[in-house]
């Protein structure tokens, strides 16, 4: 590799896997190159730089290389500039050069601003500032499992100091927890130290309940920082043991991957048995079942992928639901009347209004009928898949004064929502897939046709580096085995990208297929 900061080139040794290098002259082969970029470079940071336009003009090469690096920090912080590597991270080849350029030009908490959380107990703004003499504050990123020291959990420090052996408050717990070691990392080593400052990443054990995304903070000043958002999984596989013997080993190990991986899920089928384990793509969970056969040593057999579909309510109607059971001495009995169809707010899970008065229904049942109604929404009145959000307005009933009770009243909100739901012209949602594929020229036409034949709708086209930049949005369901299929459309010279973008309505004729597969799979149980 060409260094073009310090002009000089970079051979990394194979026998070690890259953990060492040579600092060589540029070869004559590439000097001419070498000097062809450098000159653009030296042109982009005198840009940028008013002191370095004169030496530039008068002489490039008299520009030193920490003039480079101090006009390069100040443009990347800037974002007038984005530094470009190269390397190989199968080989580990560029990687200590590119830790080298982060500690160089990126920048440091003193250049950023203030950090901006929440008080957990008035909802008021609290300034986190990188300064050791500050109250401790820090995120939760990740929880790894490592096979000396057990459940690792590594943080970001943002103000204060950690000490060994402290305590320290989580927001979303309200619980502290004791943090017994403190560890800064080198890749797969650790090394113990005592405390960790403002600004510093490192590792702690000891903890009982952290995940990814939880505030730690000083007891005496509560915060909360803003945590990551994790979409919800779009694809299942049913998944079992091999062998017999290892259903407990299994259940450790989905156990411990998903304390890891805050996308990954896991449930059982009520109605097949079969447990489902959900992810973001097909990719995702095809490593995650690779780590369960090389990391943890449990062979599993898996179906066929599965789309998360989810049901939405698209009209509202009123409904009357009474729950009557005698079995000889004291009953069951629950009346209710209520109104369900969509959210107004457009937003997912249940907005439970009550609306009763004059006590119709007493004050402590009302949370047993919400609890009824949230519990339904899981299973779907077209093929029992969850429903996105929907909104139940309670606002007439009645009770008996010896025969009612809370359970009754959330088994009649249950049985009301199943015959209700049912009236409310129910559609099946699909996850919809943002691809991008970027593609030569000469393919673009069987790419775009090879779309469309996916129920693909394009939304543009674009140039980069001389090739195509396709970018549709395609339902989940028709994108299995898409990149197999698509390099061999193109030869292998395409690559595409694939996020979840939001879920549709499944087209009528669709929907009634996926509809009878799924009560199908039930019957045949």
């Amino acid at each position: 590799m060409v260094d073009l900061v310090n002009n000089r080139g970079i051979i990394w040794n194979e026998h070690d896997k890259g953990m060492t290098f040579e600092v060589v002259p540029i070869p004559d082969e590439l000097k001419d190159e070498a000097r062809e970029y450098r000159e653009k470079l030296l042109e982009a940071v005198a840009e940028v730089d008013e002191t370095l336009i004169e030496k530039y003009f008068e002489n490039p090469e008299s520009i030193t290389e920490q003039e480079i690096l101090k006009a390069l920090r100040q443009a990347t912080i800037e974002m007038k500039i984005v530094p470009m590597l190269c390397g190989a991270s199968f080989k580990n080849k560029g990687v200590q050069t590119m830790l080298d350029y982060v500690m160089e030009l990126l920048p440091s908490p003193l250049d950023k601003d203030n950090i901006i959380g929440t008080d957990p107990d008035t909802n008021e703004e609290v300034v986190v500032r990188p300064s050791d003499k500050e109250p401790f504050v820090a995120l939760a990123f990740k929880i790894a499992t490592d096979p000396f020291v057990g459940r690792l959990c590594y943080i970001r420090a943002y103000s204060g100091v950690l000490e060994s052996g402290s305590y320290v408050y989580n927001t979303r717990s309200g619980q502290k927890e004791r943090i017994s070691r403190v560890f800064q990392m080198h890749a797969n080593k650790q090394n113990q130290i005592e405390r960790l400052m403002a600004g510093d990443i490192g590792a702690v054990v000891g903890f009982k309940d952290i995940k990814t995304g939880d505030t730690l903070c000083d007891e005496k000043r509560k915060v909360v920082l803003e945590s990551m958002v994790f979409p919800e999984p779009v694809i299942g596989y049913a998944i079992e043991p091999k062998k017999q013997a290892d259903v407990d080993r299994l259940g450790m190990a989905i156990a411990k991957l998903i304390e890891e991986d805050p996308t990954l899920r896991v449930h059982t089928d009520q109605e097949t048995g079969q447990t489902i384990l959900r992810g973001m793509g097909e990719l995702h969970l095809e490593i995650i079942i690779d780590r369960l056969r090389r990391e943890f040593k449990v062979e599993v057999n898996q179906g066929a992928p599965q789309v998360a579909y989810k049901e939405a309510l698209t009209t509202t109607v009123e409904h009357k639901e009474v729950y009557k059971k005698q079995t000889g001495g004291r009953g069951k009995f629950a009346d209710i009347v209520f109104e369900i169809g969509p959210r107004d707010d457009g937003k997912e899970g249940l907005l439970f209004v009550n609306d009763i008065v004059g006590g119709v229904i007493p004050k402590e049942f009302i949370p047993a009928v919400e609890k009824g109604f949230a519990q339904a929404m899981a299973n779907g009145p077209l093929a029992g898949y969850p429903v996105d959000g929907m909104k139940v307005r309670l606002f007439h009933g009645s009770y008996h004064d010896v025969d009612s009770d809370s359970l009754s009243f959330e088994l009649a909100a249950r049985i009301g929502f199943k015959e209700a739901a049912a009236k409310c012209n129910p559609q099946l949602l699909e996850p919809i897939m943002s691809v991008e594929v970027l593609t030569p020229d000469e393919f673009t036409g069987a790419v775009t046709g090879d779309l469309n034949r996916r129920r693909g709708l394009l939304k543009g086209m674009d140039t980069r580096g001389g090739a195509q930049v396709i970018k549709a949005d395609v339902p989940l369901k028709e994108l299995f085995g898409y990149v197999t299929d698509l390099r061999t459309i193109t030869s292998g010279r395409a690559s595409a990208t694939l996020t979840f973008s939001h879920y549709a309505p499944v087209p009528k004729n669709l929907a009634d297929k996926v509809i009878e597969e799924v009560k199908g799979t039930v019957a045949a149980k």
